[in-house]
């Protein structure tokens, strides 16, 4: 990648904070945030210093576009604001916009008959290509657009040779094609369809794709004005109160009555979007300044209260000793090494710079009303903590409002009174399916729109990715991303527990509209092998922010976890953990049934020694689940390669409890009693089978059964009189004269003969 500014090349130096440069310049106006900076740049796996590192491409990247810039004063071509950065660039200063544009011309000339016209275009697109796109840009994201540009630019070149053997220019067309072969000597493609594209014939269809961009050049302009905007932020649902509080909180800073307001909910649930909507439309001149605390802002003293001020406070508007007291206030300003991220900028701030700050935003007030809003206050450092406090309690006085918000079970923000707090919890069903109505791609049927809620539990982000994938039985990628990210703050010893409580009730799951049991402390000890007590300090954190549900049993709030935790696991390892766990959990003495659950949720392969288990505990897990006990059993059957004495003995199990709970039990029956040599078992399964048809009203078949069986006299005698009384209770329903019947197909009369 290039980048010219008033003509000369900058030297962008390290291939990270070009890939930064590439995201900004490919989203031209639109604001980037630091998480989508550190995916593009890192994907999926970065590591923990990604954050700083962002904040120090981001500084030396402002000082090279801009080295005239002001500490303090308003960028003009990059910008930053609300945790989110923004190049300010018109699309023909990025040179793949001019080539996109340029082939959108030429498409609109072809479609007119202008093939001259369409010549000299399609010519000027490929001319701006100097080399491959994004020549050795990292991250995940220059290599899609690497891609996506590199097929478009054959595409276009294609179009080419076409155009000029379409006009006689066979000499340029036969350079060209040899040009494209001989750049990309092993796509076999490539040379088959430039030997067989004919006169006039523009090559292979294309579809949309991001923007994607090459060189930056300097240019004016200012930057949007106003309130900091999420890109992309969906219409509020059920939140009518807790915005009504919001605006009135503006409303009365606006009049001279600042105050606070903490904004706390479980992450995910709606806490940034309230805020977009609270403060998109703020009275006119009303400043309002946003920032983001995130891991590494811990780490910066004042580092995310600066950032916030400085969103409100470098317009062009501002009072000019104002912003002079920004710069004072700010001794680890844009100027700081690229370290100052680290311990550097700790050492340097004196303990007088919190107060420097609270001044700077008293007198700030006096220019006119002023909101600070700190997303995830609970990142902040211990500085802007100071700060915030101080003036929460200097606020009522002042035309200032103070608004924070916190992840539930963050702990405590100091400063804060309890009437200060607004809490988002679940949304209510009307609301809940609302959301989904407006963000489904179809309008949900009444069971669809059931499950979707059911899973949720009225929690708008993963609502809105349920309602966009669907009753997927599968996660999709981006609702497993959410999830993720709404557990990454945990360490890994803490997931790792999550994830063991998702087992525990991942077969539970399965049956929507009852609310799983969870699993004990102790359970949950004996599956992760470790003790009760130490699980303590784990698991209230996670209730505390609503991760897992209140109650004595533990159990994740969210359906929806429980299914991305368990199926997103790889396939391999999640077998393996459900074996080991259930292993633990049987030595440990636990019920049955909660073995067997675990079991089921992995889909464990059957051996010899888990059927043995089964079949000596099969009675308790019947007794306390027949559900559980049916489905292990039928997994059981299904292995071919058990002892076939322990896979005959399950099986009789499974074909007792399905007739138990009125299923259909001829098929089970009929495999055991056609290879067992117990006349007990094979008298008990054909009486089963005969059964099951009897209640399902195939009287027919019911009496064949009986017929063979009583024929044989393989059977106990207490099943020769269950048969005959199954006889007895179906021939009038059987075809014939009932006092007269006729022959059956074995050529017995009304099986009175059968009997020995």
């Amino acid at each position: 990648m290039h980048a010219l500014r008033d003509g000369t090349e900058l030297v962008l130096g390290s291939a990270r904070r070009t890939a930064v440069l590439c995201v900004l310049a490919l989203h031209p106006g639109q604001q980037v945030s630091r998480d989508e900076l550190v995916s593009a740049v890192w994907g999926e796996d970065p590591p923990s210093s990604a954050t700083g590192n962002i904040y120090t491409y981001v500084s030396t990247l402002r000082r090279m576009l801009e080295p005239a810039r002001g500490r303090w004063t308003a960028g003009r071509l990059f910008s930053s604001g609300g945790g989110t950065y923004q190049l300010h660039l018109p699309p023909e200063c990025v040179d793949v916009f001019r080539f996109e544009s340029l082939r959108e011309t030429a498409r609109r000339q072809r479609s007119t008959g202008d093939v001259d016209a369409e010549v000299d275009t399609v010519a000027q697109a490929l001319r701006l290509w100097r080399g491959d796109a994004l020549a050795g840009v990292p991250g995940p994201f220059a290599e899609g657009q690497r891609l996506r540009l590199t097929e478009l630019r054959l595409a276009t070149a294609e179009r080419y040779v076409a155009l000029l053997t379409g006009c006689g220019r066979h000499e340029e067309a036969a350079r060209v094609r040899a040009d494209l072969v001989a750049a990309h000597p092993h796509r076999e493609d490539l040379r088959g369809r430039l030997a067989a594209v004919p006169p006039g014939d523009g090559g292979r269809p294309e579809g949309g794709g991001a923007t994607a961009g090459g060189r930056v050049t300097r240019t004016g302009g200012d930057p949007p004005a106003g309130p900091p905007r999420r890109v992309g932020a969906t219409r509020l649902f059920g939140r009518d109160v807790a915005l009504r509080r919001l605006r009135q909180g503006v409303a009365d800073a606006v009049g001279g009555r600042g105050g606070g307001i903490l904004v706390e909910g479980p992450a995910g649930i709606g806490r940034t979007a309230l805020l977009t909507a609270a403060l998109g439309g703020v009275p006119d001149g009303c400043r309002v300044g946003w920032a983001v605390g995130d891991e590494g802002t811990r780490d910066v003293p004042l580092g995310v209260l600066r950032d916030c001020v400085d969103a409100a406070l470098t317009s062009a508007t501002s009072d000019p000793t104002t912003r002079a007291l920004v710069a004072a206030a700010d001794p680890t300003g844009d100027d700081r090494p690229d370290t100052a991220a680290g311990t550097d900028g700790a050492d340097r701030l004196g303990g007088d710079d919190a107060a420097r700050m609270v001044a700077l935003v008293r007198r700030a007030t006096a220019e006119g009303p002023l909101v600070l809003a700190i997303d995830d206050l609970h990142w902040a450092d211990p500085d802007t903590l100071r700060a915030w406090a101080t003036l929460s309690g200097q606020a009522a006085g002042l035309p200032l409002l103070l608004v924070g918000t916190v992840r539930a079970g963050a702990g405590p923000v100091a400063g804060w009174s309890a009437a200060d707090v607004v809490t988002l919890g679940p949304l209510d069903p009307p609301s809940a399916g609302a959301l989904v109505r407006a963000l489904a791609p179809r309008p949900p049927g009444p069971q669809e729109l059931a499950w979707l809620l059911d899973q949720a539990g009225g929690h708008p982000d993963y609502l809105c990715h349920l309602a966009r994938q669907g009753p997927d039985a599968v996660p999709a990628a981006g609702l497993v991303a959410a999830v993720g990210a709404h557990l990454s703050p945990y360490p890994e010893e803490v997931r790792r527990v999550l994830r063991a409580v998702a087992f525990l009730s991942a077969y539970e799951v399965r049956s929507p509209g009852t609310l799983p049991k969870g699993c004990t402390t102790a359970e949950l000890a004996a599956a992760t092998d470790q003790r009760v007590e130490d699980l303590g300090p784990m698991v209230a954190p996670m209730r505390a922010a609503g991760v897992l549900a209140s109650g004595e049993r533990l159990r994740l709030r969210h359906r929806v976890v429980v299914r991305v935790l368990h199926e997103s696991t790889p396939t391999a390892l999640r077998v393996a953990l459900c074996r080991q766990y259930a292993k633990r959990l049987a030595g440990a003495g636990a019920a049955p049934e909660r073995v067997a659950a675990l079991l089921l949720a992995g889909e464990v392969p059957f051996d010899d020694r888990t059927a043995g288990w089964l079949a000596g505990h099969v009675e308790r897990i019947a007794g306390a689940s027949p559900q559980i006990a049916v489905a292990v059993l039928a997994q059981a059957h299904a292995q071919h390669a058990l002892d076939p004495d322990r896979r005959l003995t399950l099986t009789a199990w499974l074909a007792r409890l399905l007739l138990r709970a009125g299923h259909h039990a001829a098929a089970e029956a009929g495999w055991v009693a056609a290879r067992t040599a117990d006349p007990e078992l094979a008298g008990e399964m054909r009486w089963t089978a005969a059964h099951s048809h009897e209640r399902r009203g195939d009287f027919e078949t019911a009496a064949e059964i009986a017929h063979t069986a009583l024929r044989e006299r393989r059977i106990g005698p207490q099943w020769i009189d269950r048969l005959r009384a199954l006889l007895g209770r179906i021939r009038p329903s059987l075809p014939g004269n009932p006092t007269e019947p006729r022959l059956s197909r074995s050529g017995l009369v009304g099986g009175t003969r059968d009997a020995p």
